[in-house]
């Protein structure tokens, strides 16, 4: 169940949707000791209060935000699903109540996340929501608001997310797991653990199909006409944004990307945004996306509005034709890893692999982001550089080191496979266990 950010590999699926044991170990209303007073027995019946937890409350607003995020993620229907949609209810209701408790002891320990990191997982959810949906009228169509709304108001609830996960890691840093309970966790567990898919330790090399200078002087020289028809007020920004903009993000809204901190954007893009007055449109300038044209619309502090046009130079026949057969003469020079390996550190364009000779680690052929890997790597043999392989990022030359078979759970073969999963285990049941003690701190009430 994806309610939250996709990063916490088991607090959200684990603590904040408590096992039925943990459950059971915590009722609805937790009695409190002589805390309790008169006054938090009149908040419970505040309205719009969902819940209490010390000094903290927990809206209906919130419980029906979170809920709603999940009925679309989960692609349920009200009027089919509402058994399904009253226990996911209740299921948020009790995670929000357990991230109140984690949030509060957390804030004893003086746990903190900067804005910036609220920003980037908050930018990560909301590109997942409008990649789920289709578009980004269709996600506000499903969320039953605008995004800039959603953003605003979800914006303090990314932000204890990210404070209790980080506050998880620091409890759980210790814990670990012994040979022995690797054994029991797979003596206990081998019949429900389901088969391993064959994976493959893989190294790439990639050429990106680049647009030729005089490609991209022209889309220079476009932009720079468009600004000068901005300036000389022969058409508007946004009306240009919207015709010729190659960021579907922002082209419909005339190319608005509303108020963004500074730390948030591209450096080159951030670095010209934030020295532009107000109503200042740039010169074209180059990021990894193309160029753009900058307008700073307001400035508040370390906060700009700023809206921009995109556009790409276009590849030509000849820019392809060309990066095809660069890759395949370097595919011919590397009869060796070591001579592939040569070849990485100076060609690749994959900055996040160049350093580590291209290693994209053990990876499921089929479930990998770039699907062209799935449809070739059961075609090229082991310790031979294969290619070119073309997908959406240019050209490829790939090189098998080993090869991990699938199937059935085996110690011998997934020993780190299952180690990973009986710590994991662990890590869930200690937590959930911490979680259920440090409850006991609080006067906690759940509203019927």
């Amino acid at each position: 169940m994806k309610i939250f950010i996709t990063t916490s590999f088991f607090l959200l699926a684990c603590l904040f949707g408590q096992g039925e044991e943990a459950a059971e170990a915590n009722t609805a209303f937790d009695e409190p000791s002589q805390k309790t007073t008169k006054n938090r027995e009149h908040m419970q019946a505040i309205d719009g209060v969902a819940a209490v937890v010390g000094e903290r409350v927990v809206l209906k607003s919130d419980i029906n935000q979170t809920l709603a995020m999940a009925i679309f993620q989960q692609k349920l229907n009200p009027q089919e699903d509402l058994s399904k949609i009253e226990k996911l209810k209740k299921e948020i209701t009790k995670s929000i109540v357990n991230r109140k408790v984690v949030l509060a002891m957390a804030e004893l320990d003086s746990i903190e996340v900067s804005d910036k990191e609220v920003d980037r997982a908050l930018d990560q959810q909301v590109d997942n929501i409008v990649a789920q949906a289709g578009s980004e009228e269709a996600a506000e169509k499903a969320l039953g608001q605008p995004l800039r709304t959603f953003r605003r108001e979800y914006w303090y609830e990314i932000k204890d997310m990210l404070i209790t996960q980080k506050y998880q890691q620091t409890l759980i840093g210790n814990v670990s797991v012994s040979k022995k309970d690797v054994n029991l966790f797979y003596k206990t567990y081998k019949d429900s653990i389901p088969d391993f898919p064959t994976t493959i330790k893989l190294r790439h090399l990639l050429l990106k199909v680049v647009p030729s200078k005089k490609q991209e002087d022209k889309t220079v020289a476009f932009l720079e006409d468009l600004r000068k028809r901005i300036l000389d007020k022969k058409n508007t920004f946004e009306d240009l944004a919207k015709q010729y903009s190659q960021d579907p993000g922002s082209k419909t809204s005339g190319g608005s990307l509303g108020f963004v901190r500074r730390g948030s954007l591209v450096t080159p893009f951030e670095a010209v945004a934030f020295t532009l007055g107000p109503g200042e449109i740039s010169k074209p300038v180059k990021t990894e996306f193309g160029y753009h044209i900058i307008e700073t619309q307001e400035v508040r502090g370390d906060r700009i509005r700023v809206r921009h046009i995109l556009m790409s130079a276009p590849v030509t026949d000849a820019d392809e034709s060309n990066t095809y057969k660069k890759a395949s003469t370097i595919k011919d020079s590397s009869t060796t890893i070591s001579l592939f390996l040569d070849m990485v550190n100076n060609h690749t364009m994959d900055e996040q692999t160049k350093k580590t000779g291209g290693s994209l680690g053990w990876i499921n052929p089929q479930t990998y982001p770039v699907p062209e890997f799935g449809a070739v790597l059961g075609k090229i043999e082991k310790g031979v550089c294969a290619g070119p392989v073309r997908s959406e990022l240019g050209y490829h030359l790939l090189w098998i080191e080993s090869i991990k078979t699938g199937g059935g759970a085996s110690l011998q073969i997934h020993w780190n496979e299952i180690e990973a999963l009986a710590l994991n285990k662990k890590k869930a049941l200690w937590f959930q266990a911490w979680v259920a003690g440090a409850r006991k701190n609080f006067f906690i009430h759940i509203n019927k």
